[in-house]
């Protein structure tokens, strides 16, 4: 099965799962994660109807996005950033997703402030206990959110996390409902609004919009496995 009929076969879950929870389908964004993806393949899935697209790496994304740049796609970046590497990501991202220590705050709030910009953020929240996981620890959470709303550079949007992998699908529905009640704690303590909530991937993003999620990173459901 091509491109297009995975695309098309992953709105129609994405709806359903929509009208399984009452939610609506229009609040639930198709984020394409094209790690390791071809501008060809990436220009196909663009064609089929996504425009958001998830890049893990600076350096990948540095020679993937200006070849794509006559197509209106959103760029997000959705792997670890390194703060040497942040000159590069403001030029190339819409948004960073993986915001998850102050020092990425300063690095991100010096380069913007040079360039006039503002940057839409969301806090990368470590619900799970793997070491490979990057992310902000959940204690952590309130201090980070509080130094990047000090910043005019960064306008906070929401969370994102990265759950361990359970091949039961139920084991990984409590790691979304705790980001979700992150996320309303938070906006109730400072009197804001976050609307996204990133999580969910190709093997669990259903559980994940029933839970709330706004944005869905998938990868391997549109383009097949992962190349290396």
């Amino acid at each position: 099965m091509g491109i297009k009929e995975n695309v098309l076969r992953i709105f129609e879950r994405i709806e359903r799962a929509c009208e399984r929870s009452g939610r609506d389908v229009s609040l639930v964004k198709l984020l394409a994660a094209s790690k390791t993806r071809s501008p060809e393949e990436i220009k196909e899935a663009f064609e089929a109807g996504i425009k958001l697209f998830g890049e893990n790496r600076v350096q990948e994304a540095r020679d993937k996005i200006p070849v794509l740049s006559s197509l209106p796609i959103e760029w997000h970046l959705i792997g670890h950033l390194q703060t040497n590497k942040v000159k590069y990501a403001v030029d190339l991202f819409h948004c960073i997703e993986t915001v998850d220590r102050k020092s990425l705050v300063d690095e991100l709030d010096k380069r913007l402030s040079k360039k006039g910009k503002v940057m839409p953020v969301l806090i990368e929240v470590k619900l799970s206990p793997e070491e490979t996981k990057h992310g902000c620890l959940p204690e952590d959470v309130d201090s980070l959110v509080d130094y990047v709303l000090s910043k005019d550079t960064l306008e906070l949007k929401g969370l994102m996390t990265v759950p361990p992998y359970f091949e039961d699908l139920e084991k990984v529905r409590p790691y979304f409902a705790q980001l979700r009640d992150i996320r309303d704690r938070l906006e109730q303590k400072f009197g804001l609004q976050l609307p996204e909530l990133s999580m969910g991937m190709s093997h669990d993003f259903e559980i994940a919009i029933e839970e709330g999620a706004t944005i869905v990173r998938i990868g391997s459901a549109i383009f097949g496995e992962r190349k290396y």
